[in-house]
Order: structure tokens, then sequence, then C-alpha cells
């Protein structure tokens, strides 16, 4: 294969590549080697002991004791399914802009012949609960059958407070399902499927669960199972009734990613071995150093409310005029290093750290020791001294 010359360049890097976007994420070598294991028979026994191994320790996860779903899927298709099972043609969702992924959310809704009431956001801000709360109270007919949010808005660093969303929809007394998409937080920022009484939570493998791309996940409620009784939009691959019937053996209804479940197996145990409040505070802590790096280089979080600060990346913005995409190309190009990209209304504008799966102290200063040397060299103006900032805020514990 034949490459271009800047390409034939960096072809053969040295030093482990620095993937520092907001997922996929870095897989763990302990997971590497967990996948790195012959494909079984899927109908057999020793696949049946995976299989119950896993639908019973991701649940763990999610911090529910319901049933969780496992697909062999994108993020996008844990979305469709948490639609097509629930609800009917023609009924009404209710959806906020937070970012460019609420954003597609809510196109796929659409495509599905679901109507959407979609509420603005500046994409530097999580859910309005107040605003759910006022579309909630006003719909007194109940058109609204589900209310859909992002947990953790991937495209702004931006965390959505899903308790203050479930007291919204409960003080209205409104019986929509509560639906929300943790693909970017889940095993990374503390969420509680039961405690906070969501119907159905859509996940991925690639970022908090520190796998390759490839599971998708439905948590799903006994309100949730009950409204797919009803529901009427068309499913069959996404069908959770297909899968409940086999996986209450320890089976899927269809040959299933038996590698990728492998590592799911692995994952799980690595999480619950460091503890999930560990996992957490782990990542609560190199976002506060990250943000203390942007401060000091003089940059923007784009986040605007402290309150809201996603643990698992940060969205920094360039001064107006500057172009976020040529310090990701140097960050790229000089130092093997990828940082997350603006997309949707911020393209260009920002670049994105990831800071979630598998990630230590050093992991985090040399990506930043990367991003610091990038702007100077990519001319974004800003200030040195980012590193040393962060450096200090992890000694302070």
């Amino acid at each position: 294969m034949k490459l271009s010359r800047g390409l034939a360049l960096n072809a053969h890097p040295s030093g482990r590549h620095f993937l520092q976007i907001p997922g996929p994420t870095n897989v763990p070598d302990r997971i590497l080697r967990a996948m790195d294991y012959p494909t079984i028979d899927h109908r057999g026994p020793e696949f049946q002991r995976l299989g119950q191994s896993v639908l019973t320790g991701i649940r763990e996860i999610f911090q529910t004791r319901g049933p969780v779903i496992i697909y062999p899927s994108s993020g996008t298709g844990a979305w469709e399914a948490a639609l097509v099972n629930t609800l009917s043609p023609g009924d009404t969702v209710l959806m906020a802009e937070t970012g460019q992924f609420a954003t597609l959310w809510k196109r796929l809704a659409g495509r599905l012949g679901l109507e959407v009431i979609f509420i603005d956001g500046d994409w530097r801000h999580g859910a309005d609960d107040e605003a759910i709360a006022r579309e909630l109270a006003a719909d007194t007919a109940h058109r609204i059958k589900a209310v859909c949010v992002v947990h953790n808005e991937t495209s702004t660093g931006v965390t959505t407070r899903i308790p203050r969303v479930r007291a919204a929809i409960d003080r209205t007394g409104h019986p929509a399902l509560l639906m929300v998409d943790t693909i970017s937080s889940l095993g990374s920022v503390d969420y509680r499927h039961d405690e906070w009484r969501v119907d159905v939570t859509v996940a991925g493998s690639q970022k908090g669960l520190m796998l390759p791309p490839g599971l998708s996940f439905n948590a799903i409620s006994e309100r949730a199972l009950k409204a797919s009784e009803q529901a009427r939009l068309p499913r069959s691959y996404w069908d959770w009734q297909d899968m409940l019937g086999p996986n209450a053996n320890g089976f899927f209804p269809y040959t299933p990613a038996t590698n990728l479940l492998y590592g799911l197996h692995e994952a799980i145990a690595m999480l619950l071995e460091e503890g999930l409040p560990a996992v957490f505070a782990r990542h609560e802590r190199h976002a506060r150093a990250t943000r203390a790096a942007v401060r000091a280089w003089g940059l923007e979080i784009l986040c605007a409310n402290p309150e809201e600060y996603s643990p698992a990346l940060t969205a920094v913005r360039v001064p107006d005029g500057q172009d976020a995409d040529a310090l990701r190309r140097v960050a790229l190009q000089r130092f093997n290093l990828s940082l997350g990209q603006g997309l949707g209304k911020v393209a260009g504008k920002v670049f994105r750290i990831g800071h979630l799966g598998d990630f230590n102290d050093l992991t985090l200063l040399g990506t930043l020791a990367g991003v610091e040397m990038s702007l100077g060299l990519a001319g974004i103006r800003s200030t040195p001294g980012g590193v040393q900032a962060a450096m200090q805020e992890l000694a302070a514990g």
C-alpha cells in the first residue's frame, strides 16, 4: 500500500500512541490478554458460565438489580433499542440540547417516526431541569412518553445532574419514562440506575469500560419492561424480549461478540477490584488537575458551570480567530498524541482532552505536556505553566 509523503513520515512513530480522545479509550493490557483467547461454542457450557458472569456483573457497574441487555453494536444501537422497545409511532419524547450527541439522539428519534420536543441549549450547560419541569407540567394530556437526556456530553465536557432531572419529573407527577445516555460516563462518573429511578440507561463499551468499540447496553426498569409490552415501533434485532429469555440462562438469541465478552468479564473485575467509589474519585482528581492546567494556560473551559464539570473529559476553547484543529494536527504529528476534535457547533473552536478509563497520574502529565508543547508550536495564544499547575494539584491529592 503506497502512502502519501505526509503519512509515510509518521507511519512508524516510536513509543506508545497517546490516545487521549474521550473514547475510544486506551485498552489495558490485562483486557487485551483476556480477549486473546480462542472463540468458543456460544451454545456450550463454557460460554454459559461466561454469559452468566457478565450479565450478572454488569449490573454492579450500572448499580442496578434489574436486567442489563448487551448488544453487539455501537452506542447508537443502544439509543435505538431504548426507543423502539418502549414507544409507538407518533409518540412524543422530550429531549435537551446539551451537545452533539444529544442532537444525534434527537435525529435518530425523528427518523423512527417520533415527535421530538427539543429544549434549546448553548452547549455549555447540562439539561435544564426547570425547563423539563415546565414542559411536563404543560403536558396535561401526557403526550410526552419519555424524557431523554445525555448524562455526560462527550462533545462538550458537561455532565447533567440526573437526580435533578428525576426530581423535575417527580414534582410534576408526569408518568414519562426517564432515559439516560451514559455512553461516556459509565465506569467513569458516579451513576446510579436504581437509586435515581432511571427507566432505560444506554451505554457503550469503548469508554469507561476500557474495551474496544462493539458492545452496547440497555439497563431497564420494571416500568420500561411494562412499556415494552405495549410499544408498537418495529423491532427485531433490538427486541428486549428476545434477549431476556436466553439471557436468563447465560445465552443470547444470536451469535454474540464472544471475545469482547471475555474483555468485558475482565473489565468488570478491574472496576470492582478498584471499587467504584475509588474509580470515580480517581476520575474527579484527574479532571481537577486538567482544569488547573487549562486555567494556567489562560484558556477557557467550555463547560460554564463548575457543578457540571465532567470527570471524564475537558473541552477547551481556543481564543477567537484561532484554530483548535491546528493544535490537534501538531500534537499528532510531533508527539503522537490524539486529542478530541470539536464537533458540530464547536467544530474548530475547541479541543477535548480525554482523562477516562485506564488512566493514571503519569499518563495525564504526559498528555498535558504534549498539549502545552503543541500550544506553542501551533501558535495558540497561551501561557506556559499548565503542567506545573497540574502537578501541584495531583501532589495535593
